[in-house]
Formats: C-alpha cells, sequence, structure tokens
C-alpha cells in the first residue's frame, strides 16, 4: 500500500514516515565530559563535524544554530556542499583545536549551511548506494591503465557532484590519465588521496590474532610510527610472521606496554657486557624484565647451561669484573641453588598443579579409611 492508497479524513494529504538517522558508536567520537554545563552562545562559532571513515574538519557556524552531537549538518565543501555528522560542539572545540595546534582563521573556514533537509538526507542516500560499484569499477580501470596502485575505498560527497578516491601505492603514481577517465565514466569531479596499509585495515576492519576486532578499526585514530626497536625493549623475538597485523606493517599494540617495559629497564645493567667467572665468561641470551632476571649461556653463539641470575647479582658481578676480581660462581650462593619463582601469579596459579594438593589429599583419605574401618570392625 502506497501513501496515495491511504483515506486521511478532511481532504488533508497523507504525511510521509519520517526518516530518522541515528549514529551509533565510532572511535571517532570524542566524550563530552561538559555535557552538564549550561548552552553557552560564545563557544558556539565554531563545531566539528566528521564524514565517512576517518575524515573530519572544522566549520564555522554563521547563522548560530544550536546543534547538539550527532546532528546531520549541510556544510561548504569546494564545489558544492557536504553532508556530515556534528561529531563536537561547545568549549571542547576549542580544546580540539588546542590539541592538534590548529589556530584557525575564522574568516577563511568554511561554513555551515543549515541542518540537512530530507532532500538533502535523500541525495546523500544515493550518492552512499554507489560507492561500493564505482569503487570496483575504477579498480578496473587502473588495471587496465597498467597503474601500480589499488583503490581501496570511494567517498561521495553530499551532493554526488564529487568523490574521493583514496588508494594505496608503495611507489609515485602518475594518474593524470585515470583522472580523466574517471570523470568520463562517472560525470563527478575527481579527488585522488593517498592513504597507508594501516589506514586501510582500518576502513576495511577485521579480527586480530588475539581474537578481537583490529585496534585501527575500532579505537584507534592517531597511527604512531612502530619499529623493531618496540620489540627489543619488550624481549620479543623478531619474527615478522608474529609481530605483523594483517595490514603487513608492524602491530599497533607493540606501543601499548612498550613505556612499562622503558621503565622497568631504567635500572638495568648493560647486557653487552660479559660476565667474567674465575675459569669461565658468561654471555647474556634473554632476560625476563618484570621479575628482574638475566639469563646467561656459557657459549656466545648458543644457547648453552643457561643460568638465570638476578639483576642485582649481574650489577654486583660486572662491579667486581672492573676492580679485576672475577668470581668463583655466576649465582652469590652455593652452585646450583636455584632462585625463586618472584610473585609470578600465573606461576602461583597454575591451571596444571592447582587440583594437586586437593587429588593428593583425597587419595590418602581414601586409602585410610579401610584400614580405620577394619579396625573399628576388631573392636567391635
Amino acid at each position: 500500500m502506497t501513501n496515495e492508497d491511504i483515506q486521511v479524513p478532511g481532504g488533508e494529504e497523507p504525511q510521509k514516515p519520517e526518516i530518522k538517522y541515528h549514529i551509533g558508536a565510532s572511535k571517532l567520537n570524542e566524550y563530552n565530559w561538559l555535557a552538564d554545563l549550561p548552552f553557552d552562545p560564545r563557544y558556539n562559532e565554531v563545531i566539528e563535524v566528521r564524514f565517512k571513515n576517518t575524515r573530519k574538519g572544522f566549520y564555522r557556524n554563521v547563522n548560530g544554530l544550536k546543534l547538539e552531537v550527532d546532528d546531520i549538518v549541510a556544510v561548504e565543501a569546494s564545489p558544492g556542499h557536504d553532508i556530515g555528522y556534528v561529531s563536537m560542539t561547545g568549549f571542547l572545540v576549542h580544546e580540539q583545536l588546542k590539541k592538534l595546534k590548529i589556530r584557525p582563521v575564522i574568516d577563511e573556514m568554511k561554513k555551515v549551511y543549515r541542518k540537512a533537509r530530507s532532500v538533502d538526507l535523500q541525495k546523500w542516500e544515493e550518492a552512499k548506494k554507489l560507492e561500493v560499484t564505482t569503487m570496483l569499477r575504477s579498480r578496473k580501470i587502473a588495471e587496465n591503465l597498467g597503474l601500480a596502485m589499488k583503490i581501496g575505498d570511494v567517498e561521495y560527497q553530499g551532493d554526488k557532484t564529487k568523490a574521493i578516491f583514496y588508494y594505496l601505492a608503495d611507489e609515485r603514481v602518475d594518474f593524470r590519465q585515470l583522472i580523466k577517465v574517471l570523470a568520463e565514466e562517472f560525470h563527478i569531479r575527481i579527488e585522488m588521496r593517498q592513504i597507508g596499509a594501516r589506514q586501510e585495515a582500518g576502513r576495511i576492519g577485521g579480527i586480530g590474532t588475539c581474537g578481537r576486532e583490529l585496534c585501527c578499526s575500532s579505537h584507534v585514530t592517531n597511527f604512531v610510527s612502530v619499529t623493531t626497536s618496540h620489540a627489543r625493549y619488550q624481549d620479543l623475538s623478531l619474527n615478522p610472521q608474529k609481530l605483523a597485523g594483517q595490514c603487513g606493517k608492524l602491530k599497533c599494540c607493540l606501543n601499548y606496554e612498550l613505556d612499562c617495559y622503558i621503565d622497568a629497564q631504567k635500572e638495568f645493567p648493560s647486557k653487552e657486557v660479559p660476565l667474567e667467572l674465575a675459569g669461565s665468561t658468561a654471555y647474556f641470551t634473554k632476560m625476563e624484565v618484570h621479575t628482574g632476571i638475566y639469563w646467561y649461556s656459557s657459549d656466545p653463539r648458543m644457547a648453552v647451561n643457561l643460568t638465570p641470575v638476578p639483576v642485582s647479582r649481574v650489577r654486583e658481578i660486572i662491579h667486581l669484573n672492573r676492580k679485576g676480581i672475577k668470581p668463583d660462581n655466576l649465582l652469590a650462593g652455593p652452585p646450583g641453588n636455584p632462585i625463586g619463582k618472584g610473585n609470578d601469579l600465573l606461576l602461583q596459579n597454575s591451571g596444571l598443579t592447582r587440583f594437586e594438593s586437593k587429588s593428593n589429599s583425597r587419595e590418602g583419605k581414601g586409602k585410610h579409611r579401610p584400614f580405620h574401618r577394619k579396625n573399628d570392625r576388631k573392636h567391635k
């Protein structure tokens, strides 16, 4: 049944159902810790608007509209207008500009035209439906032209007059011919924007080796450089298959615990100094950062006769070697003196051994029960 078939008393025209747009949780949303404060028009001059994926921008509210987060607005573009969500308003915008070290010139900022109307939303929905087909077609065109690039995503402007093509390329690409072909094919203005492998992974999404959603597609917005030194500080094996993420780059999570490992190793002695003993030399092999233990080998090239030595003992031996003294053993006590396990909760609550004491006690009780019963029967 259509709206024309609906009979409204009084000859009034039937009302069309209102289209409601709701934006869910996004990694680009900022927590408004000033939401309880009353509205202040003095901080309503500049707002932040976000678009598809990670694209954001600051716009001037020239009409003095009272805007709230998640409102859909029509903003100035070049050319035409674009549609986006309001992601930040009020005093937080000024704090965000300070954080990003942006000094905006109010007169040169693009403007907020109005809140999006039903016509704007309808054209915006039509534009978004064209993005997938346009991306697939543009990939074939780039392949036919022999360009060493990959078009990862396409974003249409709200008025369907312009589109941004996000591409990946290892080397510099001359895409002037590609722009001409795309403009003739889709009859729109073309903008090419290069992105990295991590940005592409954030756009596509997926599940990481930890079993959770990729950090770049869930909460990471600023990509910090990751190098192999991050893995060395955490004493991780330099295995590219384990350290690389789905994007082929080093995992972003190598940055999460880096500061903790650096702080723990500030007072550690040098690992490059071998320990001179009375009859041999010990060479560093690996370490346990949070337990404060160095492992030493008797062979500089292979892990042979590994011995765990506390950091305090390593510092003591290095100090003795500088004085020309060579101790008899690596450990301060007698040879073969084991080192305590420390405060590792995982070792204390091991899933393999935590039930052994209970099972042994039960078995012991079971063995003695018949003996006591026999004695009881004899006494009876």
